[in-house]
């Protein structure tokens, strides 16, 4: 990792931990299919790319001008749009895409994103790796909220195991010091570099899907359902930078 435009929070990725980033996409995603169907064989799971320009009527309220990057109005009938601060967003929308328009596509249902998101970090040093572009992996496994299977909880230990199998550090499961206003709980898997506890996931149970879901019995009225969100957010920049910390590259 370097720093060669000598400003905070923007640094070159070299191909040695490129090639690390993509073998952690790859085994991330498939260590939580098989979590997933473990608990639930009836898990879908699928992978999405959105574009990182985003309709700034998508993202959260709780972003404000300050803290992502807009893009500039030219004219009054340009649609405003910023850089992503996160994946989620875009997530939802092919979720309801494939949900409204694709009989067959049904709860539970994991749609997962890896890539760019950008934010407007305050000036630290890189070690914090507070990143102002920075990467991505965020699983969004949606279920009806009267399922009986609490897989926030069930989803936490295997999380653990499949960070610390990459990144050969201490591992450790931690209340967030932050609980968002779309979470019922959120938790961090943080790792232990030597010079910090630096946090590399958070899991929560999100419950901000933005359509109830529909079942349909054979005898009766359709019946809807509330719908719960497992997410879980992996910050791939900090995996691969505990990853070179513990390698002693």
């Amino acid at each position: 990792m370097l720093n060669l435009f000598n400003v905070n929070s923007l640094v070159h990725w070299e191909e040695r931990e490129i090639n690390m980033r993509d073998h952690m996409v790859r085994f991330f995603s498939e260590e939580v299919r098989s979590f997933l169907r473990s608990v639930n064989p009836a898990w879908d799971v699928r992978r999405v790319e959105a574009p990182a320009l985003t309709p700034r009527a998508l993202i959260s309220g709780a972003y404000t001008n300050a803290d992502i990057w807009v893009q500039e109005q030219l004219t009054e009938t340009d649609i405003p749009l910023v850089l992503r601060p996160e994946t989620t967003p875009s997530t939802y929308v092919y979720m309801q895409h494939i949900l409204n328009n694709h009989s067959r596509t049904r709860l539970p249902l994991c749609v997962w994103q890896a890539g760019r998101s950008y934010r407007r970090e305050q000036e630290q040093p890189t070690k914090h790796m507070r990143l102002k572009e920075f990467w991505q992996l965020e699983f969004q496994c949606a279920y009806t909220a009267d399922s009986g299977n609490d897989y926030h909880a069930a989803s936490l230990e295997p999380v653990r195991r499949m960070i610390a199998a990459l990144i050969p550090l201490p591992t450790r499961i931690v209340p967030s010091d932050r609980l968002p206003a779309y979470s019922q709980t959120t938790v961090d898997v943080e790792v232990d570099n030597g010079d910090k506890w630096m946090e590399v996931c958070s899991i929560s149970r999100r419950t901000d899907f933005p359509d109830r879901y529909r079942t349909q019995p054979k005898k009766g009225p359709a019946v809807e359902h509330d719908v719960l969100v497992l997410e879980i957010a992996i910050g791939l920049d900090r995996c691969v930078y505990n990853w070179n910390m513990a390698t002693g590259m």
